[in-house]
C-alpha cells in the first residue's frame, strides 16, 4: 500500500465522510462526541449550515462558558485554601504552600486576562471558592469548622495580590 492511500484510509475521504442527515449528526453526539465535533467544525469550515446539530453545539457552546467560570472557582479554591492554611498555620508554612499560591493566582490572573468578561464574576466566585477553601482546609489540616472564619476574610485585590502574604 502507498503512503498515500495509507493516509487517506487513516484520514478518511472528508467529502464522503461529510454526506448526511442531522439524525445522523444527533445520534453520532451520543455516541462518539470526538466524531462529532470534527464534523461540526468541517461543517461550519465549509458553511454546511444545513448540516450543524445546532441543538447540541449551542449546548456545548454554553458548556464552555460554564467550564471556564468553574475553572475560577476551583483556582480560587485552592487558593483561598492555601491563603487560610498559610494564615491558620504558620508554623506549618512551607515552599510548596508558597509555590501553590504562587501558582493558583498565577492561573487565575491568566483566566480572567484571557476571559475578561468573568470580572463581574469574581465576587461570586470568591465566594463559591472561598467555600471549596475551607473544606480544604478541613481536610488537608487538624483544623476544625469553628477554628475558621465564615465569611472570605480576603478582599478580591489581596487574593489577586503576588505579594500577598508573603510581604
Amino acid at each position: 500500500m502507498l503512503q498515500s492511500e495509507v493516509n487517506q484510509t487513516l484520514q478518511g475521504d472528508r467529502s464522503d465522510n461529510l454526506a448526511g442527515n442531522q439524525a445522523e449528526a444527533i445520534n453520532q453526539y451520543e455516541q462518539d462526541f470526538y466524531a462529532w465535533t470534527q464534523y461540526q467544525s468541517e461543517f461550519l469550515r465549509l458553511g454546511k449550515w444545513q448540516e450543524l446539530d445546532i441543538k447540541n453545539l449551542v449546548e456545548e457552546i454554553l458548556s464552555l462558558g460554564r467550564q471556564q467560570k468553574q475553572e475560577l472557582r476551583n483556582r480560587l479554591g485552592i487558593l483561598i485554601g492555601h491563603l487560610l492554611k498559610w494564615e491558620y498555620q504558620p508554623e506549618l508554612r512551607s515552599k510548596s504552600w508558597r509555590a501553590t499560591i504562587r501558582e493558583q493566582r498565577d492561573e487565575i490572573l491568566e483566566i480572567l486576562q484571557e476571559n475578561p468578561s468573568l470580572k463581574p464574576y469574581l465576587d461570586e466566585a470568591v465566594q463559591k471558592g472561598f467555600r471549596q477553601g475551607i473544606n480544604l482546609v478541613l481536610k488537608e489540616t487538624p483544623l476544625d469548622l469553628h477554628d475558621l472564619p465564615t465569611e472570605c476574610p480576603y478582599a478580591i485585590a489581596q487574593i489577586l495580590d503576588l505579594q500577598f502574604p508573603f510581604e
